[in-house]
């Protein structure tokens, strides 16, 4: 009997590195997905003036019940389910604040898995832009793309390295890559609370 994780599909990758753009496609192709903390918190906290813009271990803290309620919202729909980032992730905040992972953070990361085979976007310069919610040099930003690949090797994941192609060419590597169904509904984003949807095809990549 397959594991109800193995419908997980998670994407990860640095800042600048695509993944968003491939997320978005396979949400526009009808998956679901499941869209990334960081950035939506950001827009949130920036929005109503809240502390955790600078204020690194409440930000954490949003991540963590963030990805915890994308999770359960996930288990509940059609699989497979398209993450932009996970909970494995976690790790790199506190990596690159030089502050320990705390036990309840690794218990979550132990407790709540995902298939064990993530897609990594690999660190690609070319194709780095910042944005109002992406501030990073590219030096910080390689820096985090080997903290995702250090915390998810870590506890135990597979990474499968996506070509550096165009998106259509991601997307035809990850649908080739899983035996996966097209779901026949896609879930509107409203059902993951304060969850924007993903614009669609042609943003910037992310």
């Amino acid at each position: 009997m397959t594991s109800p994780h193995c419908g997980l599909v998670v994407i990860t990758g640095g800042p600048g590195s695509g993944k968003t753009t491939l997320v978005n496609l396979l949400h526009e192709a009808g998956f679901a997905t499941a869209p990334e903390a960081g950035r939506a918190i950001i827009q949130d906290q920036t929005a109503i003036g809240g502390p955790a813009l600078t204020d690194p271990a409440l930000r954490a803290e949003l991540d963590l019940c963030w990805d915890l309620r994308s999770y359960r919202w996930a288990l509940a729909q059609p699989a497979p389910v398209f993450f932009d980032h996970a909970l494995p992730g976690l790790p790199v905040h506190y990596q690159l604040t030089a502050r320990p992972v705390p036990a309840h953070v690794e218990a979550a990361i132990a407790t709540f898995r995902y298939r064990p085979q993530v897609f990594l976007a690999p660190w690609w310069p070319e194709i780095y832009r910042n944005d109002a919610e992406r501030r990073q040099t590219l030096a910080e930003a390689r820096q985090t793309h080997e903290a995702i690949v250090e915390a998810y090797s870590r506890r135990g994941y597979q990474l499968i390295e996506l070509p550096r192609a165009d998106p259509q060419e991601r997307l035809r590597f990850v649908l080739e890559s899983l035996p996966v169904p097209r779901a026949e509904a896609v879930p509107t984003q409203r059902d993951l609370g304060r969850a924007r949807p993903h614009p669609g095809p042609g943003t910037e990549p992310r």
